[in-house]
Parts: C-alpha cells; sequence; structure tokens
C-alpha cells in the first residue's frame, strides 16, 4: 500500500516521502495517528498545498524538544530512593514510569515513553546513565542516582 508520510518516521521516512508498506501498518497506525495518507492523486495535490504548514509544525515540535533536552542537561542528576537490602540490591525495581515520574518532579516534563532502559529495569543501588528519546532526532542524557531509602 502506497502513503505519503505526513510526519518524520524512524526508519521509514520523513516528511513527503511516498513509501510503501504493508496495508495493516498503514490501517492500524498510520492513518489513524494522522502519520500518513494515502497516496492518491487528491491527496499528493491536497499535501502539496499544506506542505509549508506541515514543515513549520514539524520545526516547532523539533525546537520544543531541543529546548527541553537543553534543560534536562541542565539538571546534574535526579536521585530516586528506594527499599533496598544490605547488599544494594533493591526490593522491587526501578522502571521507566518511576524515572519518568523522578524527573518531572526535578522540573521538567518527561512521560514514560520517552525514557529508554534497554536493558531492563533497575534493580540494585548506583548511579546510571538513562537516554531520553524526546524526538526523532533529539535524544539526551540523564544521570540517575539509586540509593537506599533509611
Amino acid at each position: 500500500m502506497e502513503v505519503i508520510l505526513l510526519d518524520k518516521i524512524a526508519k521509514l521516512g520523513g516528511l513527503g516521502d511516498k513509501v510503501t508498506v504493508k496495508s495493516g501498518y498503514a490501517r492500524n497506525f498510520l492513518l489513524p495517528k494522522g502519520k500518513a495518507v494515502f497516496a492518491s492523486k487528491a491527496n499528493v495535490e491536497h499535501f502539496e498545498a499544506r506542505r509549508s504548514e506541515l514543515e513549520a509544525k514539524l520545526a516547532d515540535v523539533l525546537t520544543i524538544a531541543e529546548a527541553r533536552a537543553t534543560k534536562l542537561t541542565e539538571l546534574a542528576e535526579v536521585t530516586i530512593a528506594s527499599k533496598a537490602g544490605d547488599e544494594g540490591k533493591l526490593f522491587g525495581s526501578i522502571g521507566t514510569r518511576d524515572i519518568a515520574d523522578a524527573i518531572t518532579e526535578a522540573g521538567v516534563e518527561v512521560v514514560k515513553a520517552e525514557v529508554r532502559l534497554p536493558l531492563g529495569s533497575i534493580r540494585e543501588v548506583g548511579e546510571f546513565d538513562i537516554v531520553l528519546h524526546l524526538h526523532n532526532d533529539v535524544d539526551t542524557t540523564v544521570k540517575i542516582v539509586v540509593i537506599a531509602e533509611a
């Protein structure tokens, strides 16, 4: 199925690209989320008329993400207290929601979908560098310090 992308999609293309995708991906993800339209002649003409408006909107989203990234780099570190045993192992774990809530309390709004934990949840006391994926083009790192609760 051929679609025209209305947003930059990782590993697929950028704004205005005409790409061929599987029909289920188009019907269930791209079209309902407003990230693409069918590549019919009428839609191509309508897209070309709106192209500058869409590019300006994407540029605004990118500048907002870059501003959030600079605020996050200004944070020296974020501390999370959790119950832990004598050997430094946590009772439970710290996941993406806990990290997002701690960073939001520190002053920068972050949602849990932006937190990347490729090795899984944090299960021990220590310092960890966590990657935040704010935009397709903007990634930043925040130092998380996990301490044992007294």
